[in-house]
């Protein structure tokens, strides 16, 4: 495509072009788009396959060079071809000229092909859809899918019926058709809203959603989940303004700010003399309301304009991007991981660094040891005992220093690190930085290490073990056995190290889940190369900042875990089973999971941290929710009801997670006994 305005690209769109090269320099240059939608082969071109007629059905490929086909032209179907008439003659004059009209978009090189709209029981429009998804996988196939009422005409052009004319209709109409074709990722939608939108708003919020990327359909944080490629907008939905020039609705624009949060392209439909100055004028608009259209989405709702700024900045390429989560213990992190976390997010998974600063986490971390001082010793006292675990490079310790000077109560911190060359790092900065002299660096694993014995146990346990999914890294393993004694050994871990009646940052941590409906997260699980049933892509969770997505119901808790834990048997497994009512029926993809964690609370004032949508940390970017899969989307009727069952298995050399739907409709359970992904211990 040429041109880009403001990242989005607008096209036209008319019923015929009579000379293209003439067209194209109209639209291009005259009315300012970006490309055309152009009909294939005339649309009253009528063919039929048993006497094939000898002039061209199309014009030359001369017409254009390659460069101008493969930037500036939409490939369009004729309007004629119904694909499940019920007239077999016509039927099969309909898939001739389907596959014709598909081969010659192949050989043009055109980015994209628009189809008609689908009706409820188009199986053999999914039959002929699914053949072209797979012999031309290089071009996106854009269905046509009216928001509201199309005219009859459209409705029979797929060969539909009165059923698809809804938008509930439409919706399922579409979305049996991309289940019949597998959810192939080059079928997309392109939505039409027409001159009237749908009364009822939770038909709009289906298609639409709220500019956020967690949340509650029909709430302040409903999402957009549908592979959207194009908004059209027919000339006859404009109104004319008091100057003569075509606008909106204030509802149109509502709707359309809210999809462009998602930069589809854009598209006007309808008659080149549809105004004065043609589409141009529709187009012109179009690029004013893309101009006005930077309101908060998700990421962007109210917050600091400090941490607006830089969380979006380091969110936006991770956007809707699978990462596996780490191994913090199987595995030594590298330099470039550590970065990323001290100061600038990445979502604990093990692609990318950026540069930058997570303000919130750390400044939370701080005003909890803080408390915990202010609370539990006296200036001038003895030292607190501090241990920080799994310490990494120091930012804890530094947060730890920080908040001994700032209370006026000092510290003597152990910092705790299996990581030799994280080691290296903490002791050049005993070394050289200012206050680090009350540091001992301990090289060992904190399971392992032997504490000195009394009296220098720990007051105060800080740790940052915090997964995607709160114990998905494995705080709990790591930290077991508060009270334990010195003989249970590797069964009671680094909380040994505990004075009786000492602390603990974070005190608990709670994992919350909700069903998830995203195609574009269950496109990316599913294996480039190889086959669909690969179950290891879908029996494995990713860590990902979710962007084009929609949550039915709030996320509910699975049980929360607190430290310091009592001493006795040691059982990090877990069960869960949880109901959700889901008011707005759709496609469920998986499961999305969040964590809610106390890091300190004297009573007075509570710190938390959280990427649960209710109690979120607004501006904190270290940690992005957990995309839980199933192997095969599931349609959950309107009122419905999603059943699901979660386990948390741990063996003595590694955990696992298990989970299973049980309603509407029973799922295998992934993942038995850890076969396809795992923590190791």
């Amino acid at each position: 495509m040429a041109r880009a305005a403001v990242n989005i690209e607008i096209g036209v769109s008319t019923p015929t072009v009579a000379d293209l090269k003439k067209h194209l320099a109209l639209a291009t240059d005259q009315w300012q788009a970006n490309f055309c939608v152009v009909p294939l082969a005339h649309p009253r071109y009528w063919r039929d396959h048993r006497r094939p007629r000898a002039e061209q059905f199309t014009r030359s490929d001369l017409v254009l060079d390659s460069n101008a086909w493969c930037r500036l032209v939409v490939g369009k179907l004729s309007p004629w071809i119904r694909l499940d008439s019920a007239d077999e003659a016509l039927r099969k004059q309909s898939e001739a000229a389907f596959k014709q009209e598909v081969a010659w978009a192949a050989h043009l090189n055109v980015p994209a092909v628009m189809l008609p709209p689908v009706g409820s029981d188009a199986v053999n429009y999914a039959h002929c859809v699914n053949q072209a998804l797979l012999s031309a996988p290089h071009i996106q196939f854009w269905v046509r899918v009216p928001i509201t009422h199309p005219p009859q005409s459209t409705a029979e052009a797929a060969g539909g019926d009165e059923d698809g004319s809804s938008g509930t209709g439409a919706w399922a109409s579409w979305n049996r058709l991309r289940c019949l074709c597998e959810h192939a990722p080059n079928l997309g939608v392109s939505l039409e809203l027409g001159a009237d939108l749908p009364d009822d708003e939770a038909e709009l919020e289906r298609w639409l959603g709220e500019p956020s990327t967690l949340g509650l359909p029909g709430s302040p944080l409903g999402i957009l989940r549908e592979p959207l490629r194009a908004v059209v907008t027919p000339a006859v939905a404009y109104l004319t303004n008091k100057r003569g020039y075509p606008t909106l609705s204030r509802r149109h624009q509502a709707a359309l700010a809210r999809l462009l949060q998602h930069k589809p392209r854009l598209l006007v439909s309808g008659r080149a003399d549809a105004h004065s100055e043609g589409l141009g004028a529709h187009v012109q608009y179009l690029r004013y309301l893309v101009s006005q259209r930077l309101a908060p989405s998700q990421q962007e709702r109210p917050q600091p304009r400090a941490a607006a700024g830089e969380s979006l900045r380091y969110e936006a390429p991770y956007y809707d991007f699978l990462q596996a989560p780490l191994q913090p213990l199987q595995d030594n992190l590298e330099s470039q991981t550590y970065e990323t976390f001290e100061k600038a997010g990445g979502g604990r998974g093990r692609q990318g660094a950026l540069r930058g600063g997570d303000p919130v986490k750390y400044e939370r971390y701080e005003r909890a040891v803080y408390l915990y001082l202010c609370q539990r010793h006296q200036p001038g006292g003895e030292p607190a005992v501090v241990m920080v675990v799994g310490a990494g490079r120091g930012p804890l310790v530094a947060a730890t220093l920080r908040a001994s000077a700032a209370s006026g109560r000092r510290v003597r911190a152990f910092a705790v690190e299996k990581n030799p060359n994280a080691v290296v790092t903490l002791r050049g900065r005993c070394a050289t930085e200012a206050g680090w002299d009350a540091v001992t660096v301990v090289p060992g694993d904190m399971r392992e290490w032997e504490a000195p014995r009394a009296p220098v146990l720990a007051d105060l346990l800080v740790s940052e073990l915090l997964g995607s999914w709160g114990d998905n890294e494995l705080s709990p393993e790591c930290l077991d056995g508060a009270q334990a004694p010195p003989q249970a050994g590797h069964e009671a871990r680094a909380q040994r190290y505990l004075k009786p009646g000492g602390a603990s940052i974070p005190t608990d941590y709670t994992s919350y889940v909700a069903p998830l409906s995203s195609s574009r997260l269950w496109n990316e699980a599913t294996p480039s190369q190889g086959t669909r049933d690969d179950l290891a892509h879908f029996e494995t969770q990713y860590v990902v900042k979710v962007h084009r997505m929609g949550v039915a119901p709030a996320p509910l808790a699975l049980a929360p875990t607190h430290d310091p834990r009592p001493s006795g048997a040691i059982d990090n497994s877990r069960v869960a089973q949880l109901s959700f009512d889901v008011p707005l029926g759709g496609e469920l993809h998986g499961f999305i999971g969040y964590f809610h964690s106390t890091l300190w609370d004297d009573g007075s004032e509570a710190v938390h941290i959280s990427t649960e949508p209710s109690t979120e940390s607004v501006g904190m970017f270290s940690w992005f929710p957990l995309f839980i899969p199933l192997r095969t989307p599931v349609l959950v009727p309107e009122g419905g009801r999603v059943e699901a069952a979660f386990w948390r298995n741990a063996s003595r050399h590694r955990v696992w997670y298990e989970w299973a739907l049980t309603e509407p409709q029973p799922s295998p359970i992934h993942n038995p006994n850890g076969r396809s992904y795992h923590i190791g211990l």
